[in-house]
């Protein structure tokens, strides 16, 4: 299969289970002691001083959003090589989403492309120290870069353009859940999640922390942003029947936070193995790089493969021949967003991000989970 989801849980059984036996002992099925855990094992984990827990990773990066400052009609820049829950949660919070093109070899946001998008797209206005879109007058309040297949994208660099030009860096972490980033700017190694504004993180069941049914998280270095996330998630309550805005009904279970901090324990071990099992798949398809382009991962990064994505221009054929002999395989994504029906209405066109078209004729997922053996990848 693509990805094994009965094989962990089956050997977490009996632990997962004593998830499930304590919250109908004590009842304790929204909030409290298994939920408050999680969040802060996993604020831990990502290095940040604080992590809430949200109903999605679409809602994380629309809490994050909004309780970060964005404004409804202003612009929030992201990429078009994503999973759609990048631009709901953008146009959700009230903001218009808009694209650069990723880089060629990362597949993550060029930060040549964001620079060039600013000068050439935009103006900086002074009396309010924000760029704004010449045609449109928006102004551009945030940048969401998006750490794609386990890779956090390169930045430093649009971490430096944000410094220059104000707009928020929020970082879409949902499938990067212990990747690093080395900063040559701090001359240290960051984790996912801890080095924009705020970051989201998705715990669908597929993701390398997976949840048995939907989770999300939001990790900050703000106590006060973390603040209004909890508000957000919870009809904007500080305290209940007290409300200070109108929020949402986006909390995380206290099950699923119990199953996610089970797993965590596991989550080093799991990554470390998708990292051999990258490096077996490397060496493996050595004879095929001629018609193939295997995964790049630049010095400064340590991907935790939560895709094994490789590019071959005969990609439906490879596809459909692997499928008859019982692999399975995926395509991350197929058609880009600004070329997506949802978004006809904001008038791109073929051909406005040439290496995100490319790529999205040519990338295809291979098997990739910690229980895929060596045997399993040689046939």
């Amino acid at each position: 299969p693509l990805v094994d989801l009965v094989t962990p849980h089956r050997e977490l059984q009996e632990e997962l289970l004593t998830v499930f036996r304590t919250a109908l002992e004590t009842a304790c099925f929204i909030g409290g002691p298994m939920v408050t855990g999680f969040e802060n094992d996993f604020a831990a984990f990502c290095g940040t001083g604080h992590c809430v827990g949200v109903s999605s990773g679409t809602d994380a990066l629309r809490f994050a959003l909004m309780a970060a400052g964005v404004q409804p009609g202003s612009t929030v820049i992201t990429v078009p090589n994503t999973f759609i829950a990048t631009t709901e949660a953008i146009t959700q919070a009230g903001a218009h989403a808009d694209f650069v093109d990723i880089d060629e070899q990362t597949y993550t946001m060029s930060p040549a492309e964001l620079e060039r998008y600013l000068e050439k797209q935009c103006q900086f206005d002074p009396k309010i120290n924000k760029w704004v879109h010449r045609k449109t007058k928006r102004v551009i309040s945030a940048v969401v870069p998006v750490h794609l297949y386990g890779q956090v994208a390169d930045m430093d660099r649009i971490v430096e353009l944000a410094e220059r030009s104000h707009p928020l860096v929020i970082e879409n972490a949902c499938q990067a859940h212990g990747a690093d980033y080395h900063s040559r700017r701090e001359n240290r190694w960051q984790r996912a999640g801890s080095i924009g504004r705020a970051a989201a993180f998705s715990f669908y069941p597929g993701k390398n922390l997976g949840a048995c049914g939907e989770g999300g998280a939001v990790t900050t270095n703000d106590a006060e942003l973390a603040q209004k996330v909890r508000m957000l998630r919870d009809h904007g309550q500080p305290k209940k029947y007290y409300h200070d805005l109108e929020g949402y009904n986006g909390r995380l279970d206290a099950i699923q936070a119990g199953i996610l901090r089970t797993k965590l324990s596991y989550l080093p071990a799991w990554n470390e193995k998708r990292r051999e099992i990258a490096r077996q798949y490397n060496s493996l398809l050595v004879p095929a790089r001629g018609a193939m382009i295997l995964p790049y991962e630049p010095p400064w990064a340590r991907s935790v493969y939560h895709l094994y994505v490789v590019r071959v221009p005969e990609r439906d054929e490879v596809c459909n021949q692997l499928r008859a002999s019982g692999i399975g395989t995926g395509i991350h994504y197929p058609i880009p967003l600004h070329l997506q029906n949802a978004y006809r209405a904001f008038g791109y066109r073929d051909g406005d991000f040439p290496v995100t078209e490319r790529v999205a004729r040519e990338l295809l997922s291979l098997p990739m989970y910690p229980q895929l053996s060596l045997e399993m990848q040689q046939y």
